[in-house]
């Protein structure tokens, strides 16, 4: 009986530990490095509706989605709105030299160990691009949203 009751245990802490955010789950609170090596703890962001982005250097979607990405946030900022990118690339230079080309001027977080990467695990990464917009109140609103959703929610009060 111990023998089932411990592999029970076990197999629900590795499920949620793996498991999804799912919709109305509270933000995780994190603390991860920015680019000047100064760590960042994504409740200074409390109140603003966030888009909590997991993306690498070296895929492809990714950096095809930073070309949409900067100049929204650089849109609409001023809108209660903040983005925070949380790289899992293993290699820091290359995420610097990432952030540089593609001329990324919103909140860069790195957690370098991959899809390994603790803040990865929390939120559930399974692939690359993800994101996740939660509302003002702390709130997940929606999985991977499309713009409109982005904008409809900042356009709530």
């Amino acid at each position: 009986m111990k023998n089932i009751t411990a592999t029970l245990l076990l197999m629900l802490l590795v499920a949620s530990a793996t498991a999804q955010l799912k919709i109305g789950d509270t933000l995780p609170v994190i603390t991860l490095k920015d680019p000047l090596g100064i760590a960042v703890t994504n409740s200074v962001f409390r109140g603003k509706t966030v888009l909590v982005d997991f993306w690498a250097s070296w895929c492809g979607p990714c950096r095809k989605a930073n070309k949409t990405l900067v100049p929204f946030y650089k849109k609409y900022r001023s809108h209660n709105f903040e983005a925070i990118s949380i790289s899992v690339d293993t290699d820091k230079t290359k995420w610097l030299q990432a952030i540089a080309k593609d001329k990324l001027v919103h909140q860069q977080l790195i957690d370098p160990n991959g899809f390994d990467a603790a803040s990865a695990m929390l939120f559930g990464v399974e692939a690359l691009p993800t994101t996740y917009l939660f509302d003002t109140a702390g709130k997940l609103v929606a999985i991977d949203p499309t713009e409109k959703q982005i904008i409809n929610q900042l356009k709530k009060k």
